[in-house]
C-alpha cells in the first residue's frame, strides 16, 4: 500500500494543429505479410494482448506507425474510462473499439486490476473536416473500479497517474469518460470517489473534459420511459455533475442493432463533444 501522499499531475492544454504535425517520408514497403503474422501470433496466444489486434499490427509493421503519425487525413482520439466497480467500463470500452480487448464480466468483486490501452482499427470517411474525408482511430484507457474491491484508493489513483502520463502525455486527452449504469442510483458518496480522482488527475479544466457515459440505457426504455424523462428523475447529485460538465453524456444501448451501429452512434456523439472543444486536448507532465 503507497503511504506517501499522491503528487499532483499538472495538466497542460494544448490545441493540436493539423499543419504542425512532423512529416516524415514514409519507409519503403516491407515484404513480410504482417497480417498473417499477426493472425498467427494471436491463434498462438488466444488473443491479442492488452493492445489490441490493430495495434499489435503496429508493434509489429513499424511503417504503420510512420503513417499514423503523418496522414494529414487521420484523426486519433484519446479516451480515458473511470467509474465504480461494475459500472460497465471495460464492456463500453470494448463497444467504443469494436473489440474484446478489455476482459469484461459479472463478477462480486472489480475485474480490472491494472490500466490498460485498446486502439481500433480505422475507421475510414467517418466524417469530413475541412472539405476532407477523415480517418478516426480511437484509443481508449480502461482503468480499475474506483474504489476498488481489493487495491487501496491511493494505489488505484496513483497507478491511473502513471498511465495517463505514460500513454497521453505527450499526444493529449480529449474526454474522460464518467461510466455510470442508468439503473443503478447515482449516489453522493459513492459516486463521488471516482468524480474527484478524475478532478485531481486532470485539474482544474477537468469539467471542459469531462462526459458522463450512461451505461445499460436499454433499461430506460423497457421501463417505457425515455433519456429526457430519465434525466428530469435524476437525484441532486447527478443533475449537479451535468450541470458542471455543461450537460455533456452520452447513452450506450445494447439493443438489437449491430454493434457496430451502436458504436458509431457513441462515437458521433462524442465527436461532437470534443468538436465543442475544438480538438483541444489535456497533456499531462
Amino acid at each position: 500500500m503507497l503511504t506517501e501522499p499522491l503528487q499532483k499531475t499538472q495538466p497542460v492544454l494544448l490545441f493540436v494543429k493539423e499543419e504542425d504535425k512532423p512529416q516524415r517520408a514514409f519507409p519503403p514497403p516491407c515484404a513480410i505479410d504482417w497480417p498473417n503474422v499477426v493472425t498467427e501470433m494471436i491463434s498462438a496466444t488466444g488473443r491479442a494482448g492488452a493492445y489490441g489486434r490493430c495495434a499489435l499490427e503496429e508493434r509489429c509493421n513499424p511503417s504503420l506507425v510512420f503513417q499514423r503519425m503523418t496522414d494529414p487525413n487521420k484523426m486519433i482520439i484519446n479516451l480515458a474510462l473511470f467509474g465504480t466497480t461494475q459500472s460497465g467500463k471495460s464492456s463500453a470500452g470494448n463497444v467504443l473499439l469494436g473489440s474484446l480487448d478489455f476482459p469484461s464480466r459479472f463478477a462480486p468483486g472489480s475485474v480490472t486490476s491494472e490500466c490498460s490501452l485498446g486502439r481500433s482499427c480505422h475507421l475510414r470517411s467517418f466524417m469530413r473536416r475541412r472539405g476532407q474525408e477523415i480517418t478516426l482511430q480511437v484509443q481508449v484507457l480502461d482503468t480499475p473500479g474506483y474504489p476498488h474491491s481489493r487495491m487501496s484508493r491511493m494505489h488505484v489513483k496513483q497507478q491511473v497517474k502513471e498511465a495517463l502520463e505514460h500513454h497521453f502525455g505527450q499526444e493529449g486527452l480529449h474526454l474522460a469518460l464518467l461510466v455510470q449504469r442508468v439503473d443503478v442510483p447515482f449516489r453522493a458518496q459513492e459516486a463521488s470517489y471516482p468524480v474527484e480522482m478524475i478532478q485531481e488527475l486532470l485539474g482544474h479544466a477537468w469539467k471542459n473534459y469531462t462526459a458522463i457515459l450512461f451505461t445499460h440505457a436499454e433499461k430506460i426504455q423497457e421501463a417505457g420511459s425515455n433519456e429526457d424523462e430519465y434525466l428530469r428523475g435524476a437525484s441532486e447529485t447527478l443533475l449537479t455533475l451535468l450541470n458542471t460538465i455543461q450537460h455533456r453524456y452520452v447513452f450506450q444501448y445494447k439493443t438489437a442493432n449491430s454493434l457496430n451501429e451502436q458504436r458509431m452512434t457513441i462515437l458521433e456523439r462524442i465527436m461532437a463533444i470534443i468538436k465543442e472543444n475544438h480538438y483541444n486536448v489535456l497533456t499531462f507532465k
